[in-house]
């Protein structure tokens, strides 16, 4: 029986795991990789030391599993950040992380044709890989001179694993949307946009399917990773992407929540529906592209829908409790009466880049277990805006999420989503679902599966799922407009602080 080999190059850790034809996974590792922050707004990583650990992981993980027979590999990565190559296909910079800020003055420079950016790539300009590019073109001239092609970090692991060439670096379907310079619907570069912002567009690379087999792992890499020389790698797709897919989130009306590092809410549809308000971003379903011996795409769905990133991107209200509110003995509380809130640096969608933590309207009754649920309460509050554009665009209710990451294991945040999106939330039992998605790429890139949206369903299996309670969705309905008019009105507050130098 052979075996597929994912590889997810996340923001603090590289994965990797072996799963055979019944989606289990025979051998898993895990490692940390270091962050560095240079100066203030900065996150960097270096290409190299991501490379390498995606080599040790995999080698650990097939050391794990005792098996040889990999017919595939695939990579998943971090997915708004963006790295460079230089001619001999090295790192001609650092990769730039999707938490880094210091591109900001070119989110403002593209505001303009924001709208634009939305009906063609899917997302508007934010820390995102335009307003990323545009920074190297006009703040490094001379490096940006150096630079040959914007890579994704696992285009880069993945193309350097096969020996490409520079004309062959490539990027996915799934990171259209995140370049800010793609006709995502089409799967191409938009000649539009590229003019729109003044892009060199020989810095940009191809474009191909995520079950587009790129290469084969070269002498090098097989010593380096494990995995026999000649064994197909797949293109691979973007972590969220690959996650929900992983999840379960194949179906339109059913979403994937990553409760991570980053909190995300991805919800699948049934095609493409831009949000023009910016809200939300596109991107297409790894599921949604058909495997090469298939002849129609699968039944999933064009694209997914999912909004926020991370600790840049969460925004809460602390609400009246109701009576059956079941507590955490060790650091959640029900709160008096109230309505405060709390936002923590920045926020990715809409941008606003300036927010900053507060919380609005607490009292001497209040204590630091309060201010703990309000954190968890505002990210699902922030989810049901989210959602309701997702589902007014996709004509699918949104009926259930699929919850993987550190924050599954919470059943009060189970419970606190479950009752603001008013929808049952449901722990996947194979919480690395990433890796999971990683290996169904690999296996539909050579054939071996020709529907994955009904594979997933069977190498999937859910826990529990936790029900809204009618009486406190009601009351979070209820309270819901509070919670957006807090984040309008303290907009123009946070642009002043943000304006003002730390310090005096």
């Amino acid at each position: 029986m052979p075996v597929y080999v994912g590889c997810d190059l996340g923001t603090m850790g590289s994965k990797a795991a072996v799963v055979d034809e019944d989606g289990r996974l025979c051998g898993e590792a895990f490692e940390e990789v270091p962050l560095d922050r240079p100066r203030a707004g900065w996150v960097e990583q270096d290409p190299l030391l991501l490379e390498a650990s995606a080599h040790r992981v995999i080698r650990r993980a097939l050391a794990a599993s005792e098996r040889r027979d990999v017919a595939a590999v695939a990579f998943s990565g971090q997915m708004s950040g963006i790295g460079t190559i230089d001619e001999n296909f090295a790192p001609a910079t650092h990769y730039d992380s999707w938490l880094d800020t210091r591109c900001e003055p070119y989110i403002a420079q593209m505001a303009h044709a924001a709208d634009r950016v939305v009906e063609r790539s899917g997302c508007p300009p934010t820390y995102s890989h335009g307003p990323k590019i545009l920074w190297w073109q006009h703040e490094r001239p001379e490096t940006f001179e150096r630079i040959r092609r914007f890579l994704p970090i696992r285009s880069f692991v993945a193309a350097r694993a096969a020996g490409l060439s520079v004309d062959e670096a490539f990027v996915d379907h799934t990171y259209l949307h995140f370049s800010n310079l793609a006709d995502t619907q089409a799967g191409t570069w938009s000649a539009e946009l590229i003019a729109t912002f003044g892009v060199d567009p020989s810095v940009l690379p191809r474009i191909v399917a995520p079950t587009d087999v790129i290469g084969t792992v070269t002498h090098a890499a097989a010593e380096a990773t494990g995995p026999p020389v000649g064994t197909p790698v797949a293109a691979g797709a973007g972590d969220t992407t690959a996650a929900s897919l992983g999840a379960g989130a194949v179906r339109p009306g059913r979403a994937f929540d990553a409760a991570g590092t980053a909190s995300v809410l991805a919800i699948c549809l049934d095609g493409f529906h831009p949000d023009r308000a910016g809200h939300t971003l596109m991107a297409p379903h790894a599921a949604s592209f058909p495997a090469p011996t298939s002849t129609s795409p699968s039944s999933t769905g064009e694209a997914w829908r999912c909004g926020g990133s991370g600790t840049r991107s969460r925004a809460t209200v602390r609400l009246a409790p109701t009576p059956d509110w079941t507590p955490s003995p060790r650091r959640c509380h029900p709160a008096p009466r109230a309505c405060c809130g709390t936002r923590l640096q920045g926020r990715v969608l809409p941008p606003s880049p300036h927010a900053r933590a507060s919380w609005v309207g607490l009292t001497s009754r209040h204590g630091r277990g309060h201010l703990y649920r309000a954190m968890l309460e505002g990210i699902a509050l922030e989810y049901a805006e989210w959602a309701r554009p997702a589902a007014v665009a996709g004509g699918s209710p949104l009926y259930e999420a699929r919850v993987l990451g550190g924050g599954a294991g919470s059943a009060v945040w189970n419970q606190i989503k479950a009752d603001v999106l008013g929808i049952d939330w449901v722990p996947t039992l194979v919480q690395e679902a990433g890796v999971l998605g990683d290996a169904l790429v690999a296996a539909a890139a050579v054939g071996h599966v020709t529907d994955m949206a009904a594979t997933v369903e069977a190498w999937q299996g859910t826990a529990e799922p936790f029900h809204p309670r009618p009486a406190a969705h009601a009351r979070y309905k209820d309270l819901q407009p509070a919670y957006r008019r807090m984040s309008e009105s303290l907009r123009p507050v946070f642009e002043v602080l943000g304006q003002t130098k730390e310090e005096l």
